[in-house]
């Protein structure tokens, strides 16, 4: 099941697959180059401390065997002298073993940074099934970690090999030397020893580390359907968010279909296209649209306007101009000035004829529209 899952995980993980995975404790991790680091700092710490540290053990050594009878017999002195040679034993490795811990710690940094999380500490009853450990000793992943164990080996143990069959003739001239010689001796071909293996487990390191990288973004990696999902959880049902949008655009409508009372004039196409326009001297600049819309909308808005008694004016071209260029309580263009006022003019007009009586106004001719607002004016002429 396992393996029919990963052919279907094709996709990369998005990024929050990688921050909720880090969230997790789940990074990438490799031990190799964890234990090279340790090498490295270990190796570099006896290069630098080690000579210290031996005169410090030789002096150790020294006080320890050489003390009187009276020490020899007295239990007291003996405790209070192991108990000095102890901590002073202690006192000289601590460096070495504080390089060491802190190498221990921080070395992880380099492949993921710091990264510090609860969750890998809590319980799971999981892992404690035999059925599954023995499942993960003989899955694809222990397979790899068992070639990764025996070319280590055989890397590193081959290196350590090489240095003792390098160094064998003075290995065995070893015994001639003086004691001093000797133990000097000794430190160079261990020494080289641990340069030739520590060059082994570098390489295991560089080949360990991309392999845990891809590793990791592999178990990672996510089904098109996860892809689906989690767009939808992040940005939204799709469905769900065209739902809302259709009930702003409706709500908005309703709004604007609300402001037509107040409106002294509607423009029209006259079927297609329905602006309203508004305007009151001394408090507005120019006239404002209250109310547009083309097709369905514009009847409406042509018959809210019968409804309430509205002027109605067929202009085409300024009825087209005024739709493509002004919005939703906005003034409208500068250019359409003169063409809007004869508008509001006949509007006013008609309103007065209703109220008074008296001969219907003409309807204005030969609006000054500018061509280029009007937006059908280079398919065909109105």
């Amino acid at each position: 099941m396992d393996s029919e899952s990963d052919l279907e995980k094709t996709e990369q993980p998005s990024q929050r697959r990688l921050d909720q995975a880090r969230e997790e404790g789940q990074v990438a991790r490799s031990r190799e180059l964890s234990t090279f680091m340790a090498l490295l700092a270990g190796g570099g710490g006896l290069w630098f401390m080690g000579e210290h540290m031996r005169q410090s053990l030789l002096k150790l050594v020294r006080q320890g065997l050489s003390f009187d009878a009276g020490v020899a017999t007295d239990p007291i002195r003996m405790m209070e002298r192991f108990s000095r040679l102890s901590l002073e034993t202690v006192e000289v490795f601590l460096p070495f073993l504080g390089l060491l811990l802190i190498t221990a710690i921080f070395s992880p940094l380099l492949l993921n940074g710091w990264l510090f999380s609860f969750k890998p500490l809590q319980p799971n009853f999981s892992r404690l099934d035999p059925l599954a450990g023995i499942g993960r000793m003989f899955s694809a992943q222990g397979g790899v970690e068992l070639v990764k164990s025996i070319a280590k080996a055989v890397v590193v143990g081959g290196a350590g090999i090489w240095a003792v069959w390098h160094y064998l003739d003075q290995t065995l001239m070893l015994p001639a030397l003086s004691i001093p010689s000797a133990t000097l001796q000794m430190g160079t071909l261990v020494g080289q020893s641990f340069l030739a293996m520590l060059a082994g487990m570098m390489l295991v390191a560089a080949v360990d580390v991309p392999f845990q990288l891809w590793e990791h973004n592999r178990k990672l990696r996510m089904t098109k359907e996860e892809i689906r999902q989690e767009s939808k959880e992040t940005e939204g049902d799709p469905q769900i968010k065209s739902k809302i949008r259709n009930l702003q655009r409706e709500r908005a409508r309703r709004r604007m279909m609300s402001q037509i009372p107040s409106a002294d004039v509607v423009v029209t196409n006259p079927t297609h296209y329905a602006v309203a326009l508004r305007y009151q001297e001394g408090v507005m600049r120019a006239p404002i649209v209250v109310a547009k819309g083309v097709h369905l909308v514009a009847e409406r808005i042509r018959a809210a306007a019968a409804t309430h008694r509205i002027p109605v004016v067929e202009a085409p071209a300024l009825a087209r101009a005024l739709y493509a260029h002004t919005e939703m309580e906005h003034p409208v263009p500068e250019a359409l000035y003169l063409a809007v006022a004869e508008i509001l003019a006949y509007a006013y007009q008609l309103q007065r004829q209703r109220k008074e009586g008296g001969e219907v106004p003409p309807p204005p001719q030969n609006l000054p529209v500018p061509v280029e607002l009007d937006p059908e004016s280079r398919v065909s002429p109105s």
